[in-house]
């Protein structure tokens, strides 16, 4: 295990491509030293991002993280005594059903670092589609597996979806088994939540085995290292102590006064006045074994960021390309793990094409980790940067004023579909507020064709033109803007399959147009770039991506089917995009979701320009 301490001392290595962003740069050095940024932000002044009385008192209860390391620290004992009676319990398997802030760290801690020899096996639940929830259950005994309901509010639709799934698979085991190994469903389950309401809002809490209650001043993308991520890590054997030695070393080392000695600080002086200066692509290139970090990072940078017309747009898992890919607003983070060979590719070696990268004028951040358990230290430094960032963009980097809005959109379409009582397709909903819109093979239909079909938003739909799926593609690809990202929002079942697929076509897209690409499997990404997409800078450019469900599953107790709740969070995302006169197109995949993307690969192929169009 590496020293956290000596981990901590490592600053950023900074390269900015340009004097101008040199210079933008020394400038909010110069304004965070004089202000005394860093000191400030462990002093808690809000005045640091905010004039606003109301503001700052909403910003002063989203500020536990700062103590998480120390708070938690002391609960080692406690937590590694639960790890082990889970263990001894007969536990096989853990199921962590959550999204957003609830999923992704012990996603990253789990893809990072694994199980330990006998110790129990970890899965994320995150996905409403119904073949989701079936691969990542049903192949388990339900009488070995413990279920962790993960919720700050504890009002979340999809864990609490998923917990009665969860529950009533565990009932008919039970009753199955003359001599059950179990009593009743809650011995089987724990919760991860807030205090008050959060937790009286969870079905069964009384008659749950555990329930861990966070500080209600941590806001989720900032609850790593709390019970959010260290209850997952004390099932898989990982060394909590190491783990939360490194946060705290972290953190000591982000309270140096000095702007350019502080990793955390001079992270987020760094990415948000290029953001400013126009390189708002923050663009993640890790070594293979922390590469799930991305994605966490992702959520935190999005959801802090993304909003009153600014923002950063991270950009996880896309393929390092040679520099003619890139258009000029980029900046490339590179995360190296001591002992890593690196980032691998058939035609390009990593080092290379960042040196050239470099060479032609596109900043690069180098961040290096001796050890793996030093993702605690990633943690921290990253939050505080963030933190700092929304500083230098002037936001609330803690608030995320636009989430709200497609679950509003869901729950009405939900209603909508319980007044009509029946069922529609994946497709069925053209969106607007107007009266109910017949199915996408009907008239209403852009196109269809090999298996596709396209739906538009209001400027496609209502054009009286009408063109081949090719023709209706090249009219949305007309309507990026020069510096746009392009948001693949794919609302179906993750697989390896699906993942190389939209890798393939985000590649094209990037390739053809220069833009940098975002993929996002629904409903996960509502909670992690859905505020970025809505409150962000208008720049968004949306592919969503639909598909039938001939698996359909119930959820016990709820008037509507997983594939019916997954259908309407596609739709009521669609509406709140074309609300903020974004351009979004649907391509429904049909009954074959993978014959669907190859089918849409091919399509973008002769759709899109065959050089760079900017």
């Amino acid at each position: 295990m590496s020293d956290p301490a000596a981990a901590a001392e490592a600053v950023p290595n900074l390269s900015f491509g340009s004097e101008e962003a040199q210079a933008a740069f020394e400038s909010a050095v110069a304004r965070a030293r004089d202000e005394r940024w860093a000191e400030r932000l462990m002093d808690r002044d809000t005045t640091l991002w905010s004039n606003d009385p109301h503001v700052q008192a909403a910003i002063a209860e989203r500020l536990g993280w700062l103590d998480a390391p120390e708070h938690f620290t002391n609960d080692i004992p406690a937590l590694e005594g639960f790890g082990d009676g889970i263990r001894d319990a007969g536990f096989t398997n853990a199921i962590v059903a959550g999204m957003g802030g609830s999923s992704l760290a012990p996603d990253v801690l789990h893809r990072t670092f694994g199980s330990g020899e006998d110790w129990l096996g970890l899965r994320v639940l995150d996905s409403t589609d119904p073949d989701a929830v079936a691969a990542a259950v049903d192949d388990l005994d339900p009488l070995a597996t413990l279920f962790i309901v993960a919720s700050k509010s504890g009002t979340t639709t999809e864990p609490l979806a998923f917990q009665a799934d969860a529950w009533d698979r565990i009932e008919k085991a039970l009753r199955a088994h003359h001599a059950p190994r179990r009593e009743h469903p809650g011995e089987l389950m724990v919760a991860i939540t807030d205090p008050g309401k959060s937790v009286a809002a969870i079905p069964h809490h009384d008659d749950l085995r555990e329930v861990f209650l966070n500080p209600p001043d941590i806001g989720g993308r900032y609850s790593a290292l709390t019970y959010v991520g260290l209850v997952p890590a004390s099932l898989i054997g990982l060394d909590l102590d190491a783990l939360l030695a490194s946060g705290d070393a972290m953190l000591g080392r982000c309270r140096e006064p000095e702007p350019l000695d502080n990793p955390g600080v001079s992270l987020g002086l760094a990415i948000g006045s290029l953001a400013r200066g126009g390189r708002d692509k923050l663009t993640f290139v890790p070594d293979p074994e922390i590469e799930s970090f991305g994605a966490w990072a992702e959520q935190l940078i999005a959801e802090s960021t993304g909003k009153h017309g600014v923002g950063i747009v991270p950009v996880d898992g896309e393929p390092l390309g040679p520099p003619e890919v890139y258009g000029p607003d980029r900046v490339f983070v590179r995360l190296t793990l001591e002992g890593s060979a690196g980032p691998s590719s058939a035609e390009h070696d990593a080092g290379t094409l960042l040196r050239e990268l470099e060479e032609a004028g596109h900043p690069v951040i180098r961040i290096h980790l001796p050890d793996p358990i030093d993702i605690g230290g990633e943690f921290v430094r990253w939050e505080v940067a963030t933190a700092i960032a929304g500083a230098v963009l002037g936001i609330d980097p803690f608030d995320q004023p636009n989430v709200e809005e497609a679950k509003e959109n869901t729950r009405r379409l939900l209603a909508q579909r319980g007044r009509r009582g029946q069922t529609e397709g994946a497709a069925a909903e053209i969106l607007g507020d107007g009266p109910e819109v017949p199915a996408p093979e009907s008239v209403n239909a852009l196109a269809s064709g090999d298996g596709l079909t396209l739906i538009g938003d209001a400027p496609l739909r209502l054009s009286k033109s009408r063109d081949s799926v090719i023709g209706e593609l090249q009219r949305h690809i007309e309507r990026m803007k020069p510096n746009a990202y392009l948001a693949l929002q794919a609302f179906i079942a993750p697989s390896g399959s699906r993942d190389a697929a939209l890798t393939h076509i985000r590649t094209l897209l990037r390739a053809r147009t220069q833009r940098a690409t975002t993929v996002g499997y629904g409903p996960r990404f509502l909670h992690s770039t859905g505020q970025l997409h809505k409150g962000g800078a208008p720049i968004g450019w949306f592919l969503q991506l639909t598909a039938d469900h001939p698996n359909d599953r119930p959820i016990p107790g709820w008037p509507y089917t997983f594939g019916e709740l997954i259908d309407a969070q596609a739709a009521g995302d669609f509406q709140t995009i074309e609300a903020h006169d974004l351009p979004i197109l649907r391509v429904h995949l049909g009954s074959d979701a993978d014959a669907g993307l190859a089918a849409l690969g091919r399509a973008l192929e002769r759709a899109l320009p065959s050089a760079p169009g900017r």
